[in-house]
């Protein structure tokens, strides 16, 4: 009973470390997901504005995005922590 129980606590010892490992390569992929996230919604914020100003193109940018079921909020605060609130919101249409 002695041997099993020091197998299973090696065993978890070796999976823990592997999950550590998991986890700090998945860093890195977050910290760039958050990053493009954020330049995204501010080139949407953007268009928004513009759209909003009587540019043509914009319009049409925006409109085909609302087709796709994508809103954008031109007034949400622009956060760089992970977890806020993001300024484009893909919702569904239907």
């Amino acid at each position: 009973m002695v041997i099993g129980f020091g197998f299973q606590c090696w065993q978890l010892t070796v999976e823990r470390g592997q999950l550590a490992q998991a986890y700090a390569s998945q860093v890195r992929v977050v910290e760039n997901a958050t990053q493009f996230r954020a330049k995204l919604d501010k080139v949407a914020r953007e268009t928004q504005l513009l759209a909003d100003k009587g540019n043509p193109n914009a319009k049409l940018v925006v409109e085909e995005l609302r087709k796709r079921g994508i809103t954008i909020n031109p007034t949400a605060p622009t956060s760089s922590a992970p977890g806020a609130a993001p300024a484009v919101i893909g919702t569904p249409s239907k």
